[in-house]
């Protein structure tokens, strides 16, 4: 979010350069208009319908070593094993937690396929710290993304299998 609106401030002061300030803020309100009429060719989700409660319903994280929350960045690694039969479903389930990850927090998230084990999925997703994850465990999840969770996870036989995957400090120098 913080690149988008730096870009923006670009834009707007290299259109506020020549044209100065008051024909800047003239397009910039034709802008907003232009976007209040295309609304209903690009409406906004609605968001009245989902529990937007903050829940807890991660396990906690039962690491054998001591993370400092600093440390980081943090991969979590989820392991999904899915049915054929269900592999379709399971793949229309897991965008919305992708969504949940990165509205909580990760930058990066993605899922793979994993090439040496069969109907397995790989999702990894990426925060910058420990402290980073466990705000996103103890603070940031809502009702609406233990939901979208349920549904990808109720596809694996057996269960999802996490594991935290914590930088090693000075390894790329």
């Amino acid at each position: 979010m913080d690149v988008a609106q730096g870009f923006e401030a670009l834009v707007w002061g290299v259109i506020a350069v020549p044209f100065g300030i008051v024909p800047t803020f003239l397009i910039a309100a034709a802008m907003m208009v232009a976007g209040v009429a295309t609304m209903r060719l690009w409406p906004l989700i609605d968001t009245a319908g989902m529990n937007r409660s903050s829940v807890q319903y991660w396990p906690e994280p039962s690491l054998v070593m001591d993370a400092d929350p600093e440390d980081g960045p943090v991969v979590i690694k989820n392991v999904f094993t899915v049915a054929p039969e269900n592999e379709q479903q399971f793949l229309k389930a897991i965008p919305q937690v992708r969504l949940s990850r990165l509205r909580t927090g990760a930058p990066q998230s993605g899922l793979f396929r994993d090439g040496e084990t069969p109907h397995q999925f790989v999702e990894l997703y990426v925060v910058s710290s420990w402290d980073e994850h466990l705000r996103q465990y103890a603070d940031r999840l809502t009702g609406a993304d233990q939901h979208y969770e349920d549904e990808a996870d109720a596809f694996s036989d057996p269960p999802v299998e996490t594991s935290h995957l914590i930088a090693v400090p000075d390894y790329e120098r």
